[in-house]
């Protein structure tokens, strides 16, 4: 199978060519992905800004409450914008071995 984490589809008969891929997602899939961590990330939101409502008896659970929805939208647009990081691939260089210097006594001849 494949180590490098792509995906591999098996033929279903011998005359069937195999794809072994190791690309990244579409564009369209990434944008679905990115739209649906912001609509969760949202979502997370109008609770919390009810939960405060709720709980404006007690001043420290409502502020706590207000201090977690203020920064999702913020926090929401920036994972909304990310785009998945580009894989790292390596080069296949051609590295040759290393030759040995010759390591026999040579005569010397002082002049």
């Amino acid at each position: 199978m494949d180590s490098g984490g792509g995906a591999v589809t098996m033929p279903a008969n011998d005359s069937d060519p195999v794809l072994i891929t190791a690309a990244a997602p579409s564009y369209e899939q990434q944008l679905a992905t990115r739209k649906r961590k912001y609509v969760i990330m949202m979502g997370c939101r109008i609770p919390c800004l009810i939960a405060a409502g709720l709980t404006y008896h007690v001043w420290w659970l409502a502020l706590g409450f207000l201090a977690i929805s203020v920064p999702l939208p913020w926090i929401a647009v920036l994972i909304a914008n990310d785009r998945p990081p580009r894989k790292s691939e390596q080069v296949n260089t051609y590295r040759r071995e290393a030759t040995a210097i010759e390591g026999t006594t040579h005569r010397v001849i002082d002049g």
